[in-house]
């Protein structure tokens, strides 16, 4: 793939679900434990991407919560370690911010996918803020384009 071809479509993301999460303001909690207990912000994963240089062109990991894609976590690195069995796994750095996104539905799956920009739900305008100035609550929102009527 060309270079200017990357920059036209843009950074390729992951996607990944926040199994046990049921909103972001929990999933704002255990990210903060985490970093807590762990000193930093990462998750891990059994197996490294292939096309890890082209998400770490600007790419994020986007959180899947109770069936939404509804906040993403800018990626800044990868590394593959072995757990005590000698078994393979990657740990996946992330920047400590929880991007809100328009809520995208999103089936259930195992490990992560890939997403490409076309495919990856825009910024929530103004954040969490911009999501609480809206009319309706975002649950409904979500249901809303779920349907295809936003």
């Amino acid at each position: 793939m060309s270079d200017d071809f990357a920059d036209e479509i843009g950074p390729l993301n992951l996607l990944k679900m926040a199994v046990g999460v049921g909103s972001l303001d929990e999933m704002r909690a255990i990210r903060a434990e985490r970093f807590r207990e762990r000193g930093a912000h990462w998750v891990y994963t059994r197996n490294h991407p292939r096309r890890a240089e082209e998400v770490l062109a600007g790419g994020s990991v986007y959180w899947v919560i109770r069936g939404q894609v509804q906040v993403r976590q800018r990626v800044i690195g990868f590394s593959s370690e072995r757990d005590e069995k000698g078994r393979a796994y990657c740990l996946i750095e992330v920047d400590a911010e929880l991007v809100p996104t328009l809520w995208r539905p999103w089936r259930a799956f195992q490990g992560w996918r890939y997403l490409t920009p076309a495919d990856a739900p825009s910024d929530a305008p103004g954040g969490i803020a911009g999501l609480a100035e809206n009319a309706m609550p975002a649950k409904m929102i979500a249901e809303l384009r779920a349907l295809g009527l936003l």
